[in-house]
């Protein structure tokens, strides 16, 4: 099942428009010879030339979501830093003389 799809749009190298989509998809656990099996997370990357899948066990699934959770976190907080000082040496020139 499509969970969810993000698309990406940029322009190539000679200025034309073009995208990208990153697709989430999942399979449901399943029973197989009378045994539990995990469900599947896959993530899908697509563009014009073609797709290319991932299948991403529960735990696989899990730990790059953490990662992702942990890399945004930190590039906004660094973007968060710089506006910090930017406002800094803004107020600083305002009131020197």
């Amino acid at each position: 099942m499509i969970e969810e799809e993000l698309i990406h749009w940029y322009k190539k190298d000679n200025g034309e428009s073009a995208r990208s989509v990153l697709r989430l998809e999942s399979d449901e656990p399943h029973e197989e010879n009378g045994f539990p099996r995990d469900g599947l997370t896959t993530l899908r990357i697509m563009n014009g030339a073609g797709s290319l899948g991932f299948r991403l066990s529960p735990e696989e699934a899990l730990k790059l979501s953490t990662l992702l959770l942990s890399i945004a976190k930190d590039l906004i907080n660094k973007k968060r830093a710089l506006w910090g000082k930017r406002q800094t040496i803004e107020i600083n020139s305002r009131t020197t003389p």
